[in-house]
């Protein structure tokens, strides 16, 4: 916990290393204070075949799920810090964006807990 999944055009690797843009968006959570270093999860899932507002626009949204208790102030640092970082990275691809959802602690179990 917390988990950064990225749902981008496939198309943007073709000029950006994978590796290179889980780190910016694993920098930025790192540098947000809010979680344990190791604690941090970065995935990727490129898709090949997409609409972005009717266009084949390249694209990058990041679904930021993170445990409750953050105040809707973090988040929205969180969250500004992560496009930042992914705009700077890649000023040429037009959609950027991302949003914060929080896992309810009452329902949430993982290997440990269970």
């Amino acid at each position: 916990m917390p988990h950064f999944i990225l749902d981008c055009s496939d198309n943007i690797f073709t000029t950006h290393d994978r590796q290179q843009v889980m780190h910016v968006v694993f920098n930025a959570a790192e540098e947000s204070g809010l979680f344990n270093i190791e604690d941090i999860k970065v995935r990727i899932r490129a898709f090949s075949d997409f609409l972005t507002g009717g266009t084949d626009d390249r694209f990058v949204h990041v679904f930021g799920y993170i445990m409750e208790g953050r105040s809707t102030p973090q988040k929205m640092a969180l969250s500004r810090s992560v496009v930042s970082g992914l705009k700077n990275a890649f000023p040429d691809v037009p959609l950027v964006s991302m949003n914060v959802m929080e896992f309810e602690k009452a329902t949430y179990n993982n290997r440990n807990t269970v």
